[in-house]
């Protein structure tokens, strides 16, 4: 149940974009058709990675096959690497593109403010309403229409070794500040192996930085008048930054310039006190292939980052978007697949496998366990990146990457923070 939301090359599928865009989509959503499309067809529906359970799959072919006669329903698997180059292919051909598409919710608003899906807006009511995760809604509206609607959704909570604290005499964290103190603490307190991490914080890891950007009350970047700017350099988001850095130089024995990938190895390799990551790497972490179900698997706990009121602080909200292509020749089939996506029976076993469901009325599926309390708790107060229509520019340049491997490295956050606005000035707007 890995959420992947990285984007690669992107840079060059946003420069194609711009024939979508040219093309643009009509008023009433870009069906092809005024009448919705034929009464039978085959619908593909590209779903990515290994996210949704099989049985998901499995019910959703067998469902609208029954209640559509004479219509298929084909399921083909895409790869996250790569993705946004090939939606910006398909999509852009009505002979090859697909009907509905799943897509990252940090990619949507580059192919929402592109003309490449349809005008979701009025069968909102229809697909749940406001009962649809509210971030997830907004982040695919432009201009008061909606192109995409929420599929799942995963935020990240605070893995920790309870052995750890319990020897260090810590308790767990309820504000920022104890979780700052705790993580140097921890790291102090646990001098072998050399790259023990207190809080493990690869330099590269801005979707774990991010929070302290936001807790201290700063942004990545705004929308001023409908110009999107950087916002990295301002006082609060700077304050952030410099609590990151206090991370990464006191706590952290991760690579400076390193990612935060398959964060499961350092912590079964007894590198990590504590780590914040998506609630799919505990299956990793107990699973006998890949983890330490027999060591320090036995001694983990979870909880929600501390904001600074004792609330939860604002993490990054990962997961996935489903839209409908705007050339789609099959508008009201699409539409009906979609809204089997978001019924109760499909969401359930979304949620029963452990993916936070696009319902907010389902959340309590996840269970009772306190994996389950964590995941709904750091949800609770879960942000998505700037709903900028350039923002796949700024992740395909690496802009973010660069400044906190730099200023995990010791840089001066004000003067690092500025270039990176710079930067993310000439690419936020498309």
């Amino acid at each position: 149940m890995r959420i992947k939301k990285s984007l690669t090359g992107v840079a060059v599928a946003a420069l194609a974009l711009t024939t979508l865009a040219a093309c643009g989509s009509d008023d009433d959503g870009g069906s092809s058709n005024e009448s919705g499309g034929p009464e039978s067809a085959d619908i593909r529906v590209w779903l990515n990675g290994t996210d949704t359970p099989q049985e998901a799959r499995d019910w959703l072919k067998k469902t609208f096959e029954d209640e559509n006669p004479g219509s298929t329903l084909t399921i083909e698997q895409q790869e996250w690497d790569g993705l946004v180059e090939k939606l910006t292919t398909s999509l852009s051909s009505e002979s090859e593109t697909p009907d509905v598409v799943e897509i990252g919710n940090t990619q949507a608003p580059t192919f929402t403010s592109a003309g490449a899906f349809s005008d979701l807006t009025g069968e909102l009511s229809d697909f749940g309403g406001d009962d649809l995760l509210p971030g997830f809604v907004e982040g695919a509206t432009v201009d008061g229409k909606t192109y995409a609607v929420p599929y799942y959704a995963g935020s990240k909570y605070i893995f920790y070794r309870k052995d750890l604290l319990k020897k260090s005499g810590l308790d767990v964290p309820t504000n920022l500040d104890e979780f700052v103190q705790a993580a140097i603490t921890l790291k102090k307190d646990n001098p072998k192996p050399g790259n023990f991490s207190g809080f493990w914080f690869p330099g590269q890891d801005w979707r774990n930085g991010a929070a302290f950007v936001w807790a201290a009350g700063g942004d990545l970047a705004v929308d001023d008048g409908g110009e999107w700017t950087g916002s990295l350099a301002s006082d609060d988001s700077v304050a952030g930054l410099e609590m990151a850095q206090e991370l990464f130089t006191q706590a952290s024995g991760a690579p400076k310039d390193g990612n935060e990938a398959d964060p499961w190895t350092p912590f079964c390799a007894g590198e990590v006190g504590m780590m914040s990551t998506p609630g799919w790497v505990k299956g990793l972490i107990e699973a006998d292939d890949t983890g330490c179900p027999d060591t320090f698997a036995k001694d983990m706990g979870v909880f929600a980052l501390p904001g600074d009121d004792g609330s939860p602080a604002p993490v990054l909200l990962g997961g996935s978007d489903i839209a409908i292509a705007s050339k789609s020749p099959n508008q009201a089939l699409a539409q009906k697949a979609v809204a089997l996506m978001l019924s109760d029976d499909y969401q359930t076993i979304m949620a029963e496998a452990g993916l936070t469901p696009a319902k907010q009325s389902l959340a309590s599926l996840l269970g009772d366990d306190e994996y389950a309390k964590a995941t709904i708790e750091a949800a609770s107060d879960a942000k998505l990146t700037p709903a900028a229509p350039g923002w796949a520019n700024v992740e395909g340049s690496r802009v973010l990457e660069d400044l906190f491997s730099a200023i995990a490295q010791g840089g001066d956050v004000q003067q690092l923070a500025e270039k990176a606005d710079d930067q993310m000035n000439g690419q936020l707007n498309g």
